[in-house]
């Protein structure tokens, strides 16, 4: 009888401690904060099981946000009866934008010169490389050298030549932290002073424009950011600018092997200056018109696993709507890229590209007529699947890169 208590008492504390690491999973999955229209009451579509009560806890304090009004607290319960969190909400007009979904040329120059290879020196001495020996790794953003600043191939160039062999220091970003190292140049077989590092300090390539703010003028794209081809860096932006492009042609995605759309910048005309290189997507203002439908901007909590569409162009310059299923929705990811999978199921899309392709990043997600999210990623061992932003953090995000508050 002992024995059978016992084992009853540990089924039960199993029972407690599972149930207890579900609702704290839960928890976690939820956001502190919530985005709702003036009158609206707070539902989430991705967990039906949960209602809210509108009436605000004791002890809860309103949060405001730009341009929303304070909302109170509200309790969500696990089908109406049991309490897993209180949320706030914040009442907010809803914000309309133009639906893009067409290709973009981005040119875009680093604030410094970007380490991307390195190069050993053959002096009297033997093999040297003086960047290796001072520390310099892949990646490293230099920003100063000898006491100048340095935001490009010919000023670090300069500096190297002008320091005639002497001892120089080095400023440099890594992972942002901005650190300094002693770096002595060389006299190469040829003569001149070198210090035995590649650097680079452009880029340009090929995505989709997600949207237009023509309220506010100003645009967001590719719902990640531009990262350097041979390091994976983001880039520290100096400057740059969006142009319109032609898609000429596609290679199809296979498992382990994405594909990848090309195309021809077409014309002289520039489109807007590119204002932030963000993890969360490429941010500017808008200098010419763009094309496209006006499109209110899904809150999180309206977002849904089922049908939805991408609006993409694969060839030409004009998008086109093509059928995905949205198979999960991540409300509090640590990653805002990754906020919902996708998979594509449009046939004709299929043929065409395999299903996602580089340059499709920034495709536009639509869902219940309204803007839900961005592609921003394929999956690398099944191209038809794919990660998505949230329209609503890449809104916020051109507004942070517009420099206000355009609530």
């Amino acid at each position: 009888m002992h024995k059978f208590f016992r084992r009853l008492a540990a089924a039960a504390l199993a029972t407690a401690l599972l149930t207890g690491a579900a609702l704290y999973a839960l928890q976690r999955a939820i956001p502190d904060v919530f985005y709702v229209e003036p009158g609206e009451r707070l539902s989430i579509a991705s967990m039906p099981w949960l209602s809210a009560d509108s009436r605000s806890s004791a002890g809860q304090l309103a949060v405001s946000a730009p341009g929303g009004n304070a909302g109170g607290g509200q309790t969500l319960k696990l089908f109406g009866l049991f309490p897993i969190k209180t949320v706030q909400t914040v009442s907010e007009d809803r914000r309309e934008v133009t639906v893009c979904g067409t290709p973009f040329g981005i040119k875009m120059f680093s604030n410094g010169a970007l380490v991307v290879a390195f190069s050993d020196l053959y002096t009297e001495q033997g093999s040297e490389n003086p960047a290796k020996e001072a520390g310099l790794r892949l990646g490293d953003l230099i920003v100063s050298a000898s006491g100048h600043t340095v935001r490009n191939n010919e000023e670090l160039s300069a500096a190297i030549t002008g320091a005639n062999g002497g001892e120089m220091e080095v400023v440099y970003l890594r992972d942002g932290v901005r650190r300094t190292c002693k770096l002595t140049p060389v006299r190469d077989q040829d003569g001149s002073y070198k210090a035995g590092v590649w650097v680079r300090d452009s880029s340009a390539g090929i995505g989709t424009l997600t949207f237009a703010d023509t309220q506010h003028g100003t645009f967001a794209g590719l719902g990640h950011a531009i990262s350097d081809t041979d390091t994976g860096t983001s880039i520290s932006l100096l400057s740059g600018e969006i142009v319109p492009v032609n898609i000429t042609g596609c290679a199809a995605g296979a498992a382990g092997a994405p594909g990848e759309l090309r195309g021809d910048f077409s014309g002289t005309d520039v489109l807007g200056t590119v204002l932030a290189n963000d993890a969360t997507g490429v941010y500017g203002k808008l200098s010419s018109t763009v094309a496209g439908n006006i499109c209110p901007v899904a809150n999180s909590q309206e977002i849904q696993p089922g049908a939805a569409q991408i609006l993409a162009t694969v060839e030409g310059s004009t998008p086109q709507l093509y059928d995905v299923r949205i198979e999960y929705v991540n409300l509090n990811a640590s990653d805002p890229n990754r906020n919902m999978q996708i998979r594509v199921t449009d046939p004709d899309l299929l043929a065409k590209t395999g299903g996602i392709v580089q340059g499709m990043s920034g495709s536009p997600i639509l869902q219940n007529g309204m803007l839900v999210g961005a592609v921003t990623h394929v999956l690398i061992n099944d191209p038809t699947r794919g990660y998505g932003i949230f329209a609503r953090t890449m809104l916020e995000g051109a507004d942070r890169a517009a420099g206000g508050e355009t609530g």
